[in-house]
């Protein structure tokens, strides 16, 4: 019998639990480079986005729709939904909640990629990292919460187009071109960009050494969040290499600038690498690390079937 998952029983996941699953996942082998390419459709009000994924014993595929006039009617802009398959047989065992699913994922991926790195910041801050985020909505915040369930958070700094009512989950908000801004980039540990922006959204050179950009809002090859000074320095992190070089902009930009090299991208499966048959490498010291995803099949079918898996420990 196919169960329904709503938002709550997708979140009551957890983040940790949602990143524990995307890195043993990855550690156990799962290759990112092997997953379907999602299909983009265009359509008259906005795009479709379907994506498929195997892995074990599970199939499912997110349908999601983008809808940039929706916010202005009082609606989402994005929306979507999720059917987990068995399989062996095809048959569906769950839907859940799409929009759900991309929330709590999304920064799960992020945190996942550079954990040992904030890690490491947190220790040498002494008292906890200090964050700038761009965008106040569900991505910003979701970020904000899953990285202080790992790591300790002295301080946030969120950063819309005109500022505006501090929320419960930050220190301050500032206004795009709010002279104090670019102070609170130099000295911040990590920067979070969680835009709908298709140019950037600051002056990469802020960026300190040592320092964690993610960068979740482009996921079109045309636009970009992240310049490519920022890129041409930093070790980059990415899901995928013919993803990143296929749809984010951020990556597709800076190397056609010249400023970034292709071959220096660092995958997921680099990171979580199995000796004698990935590359293993590590984040290199001494300068900025750029974590940029685009989104891709396969993590939402990790966190479905953890979510999933533990809905029936609790049935």
């Amino acid at each position: 019998m196919s169960v329904f998952l709503d938002s709550d029983d997708i979140f009551a996941l957890g983040p940790v639990a949602a990143v524990a699953a995307l890195r043993d996942a990855l550690r156990a082998g799962l290759d990112p480079d092997d997953d379907v390419p999602r299909a983009v459709i265009p359509l008259s009000k906005g795009q479709a986005l379907i994506m498929p994924s195997e892995a074990g014993q599970w199939f499912g595929v997110k349908v999601a729709t983008v809808a940039p006039d929706n916010p202005a009617l009082g609606l989402e802009r994005i929306n979507a939904t999720y059917l987990l398959h068995d399989a062996e047989t095809l048959c569906p065992v769950a839907t859940l909640d799409g929009v759900a699913l991309t929330t709590l994922r999304t920064p799960a991926v992020s945190v996942a990629a550079c954990l040992d790195l904030l890690g490491a910041l947190a220790d040498e801050s002494g008292d906890g990292l200090r964050l700038v985020v761009f965008g106040a909505g569900p991505q910003g915040e979701g970020h904000v919460r899953t990285i202080r369930a790992h790591a300790p958070v002295v301080d946030v700094s969120v950063v819309t187009r005109r500022g505006g009512l501090v929320p419960a989950w930050a220190d301050r908000h500032l206004a795009a071109d709010d002279a104090a801004l670019a102070d609170y980039v130099r000295v911040a540990d990590v920067v979070v960009t969680a835009t709908s922006a298709r140019e950037p959204v600051f002056d990469g050179h802020l960026v300190r050494d040592g320092a964690v950009v993610i960068a979740v809002g482009s996921h079109e090859p045309a636009a970009r969040e992240l310049d490519g000074a920022l890129l041409g320095r930093a070790t980059v992190v990415v899901e995928s290499r013919d993803v990143a070089l296929r749809e984010a902009g951020d990556v597709v930009l800076a190397a056609a600038e010249g400023l970034l090299d292709p071959s220096s991208l660092v995958s997921l499966a680099d990171l979580f690498g199995v000796p004698g048959q990935r590359n293993g490498r590590t984040i290199a010291n001494g300068r900025p690390t750029v974590v940029k995803t685009t989104g891709m099949a396969w993590e939402d079918l990790v966190v479905a079937v953890a979510a999933y898996e533990r809905w029936c420990a609790r049935a």
